[in-house]
């Protein structure tokens, strides 16, 4: 298994609302579902590997749709050009 399989084993995919669009645009955030037992390093490591990223900071909680990452990119990085990379609009 390379790197790349178990990043994607880590993070599955955006999770968009309207309130996660407005933290892309404001605060340079995406939210993604997380596989349960990965920790906010895991998810950081994870997220950077598979778009090219730097990550500044991850913050998670778990709920009915699993385990939610919100993660914050560093200014360098613009979360709305990740978003359109990844088909978020």
């Amino acid at each position: 298994m390379t790197k790349y399989d178990s990043a994607h084993k880590i993070v599955y995919h955006p999770y968009v609302t309207e309130k996660t669009m407005m933290e892309m645009e404001e605060e340079n955030k995406l939210e993604f579902i997380c596989a349960i037992k990965a920790n906010k390093h895991q998810i950081a490591e994870a997220v950077e590997e598979l778009f090219d990223v730097d990550v500044e900071k991850v913050n998670t909680r778990i709920d009915e749709k699993g385990k939610r990452a919100v993660v914050k990119f560093t200014d360098e990085h613009s979360a709305e050009e990740i978003g359109m990379r990844i088909g978020v609009f």
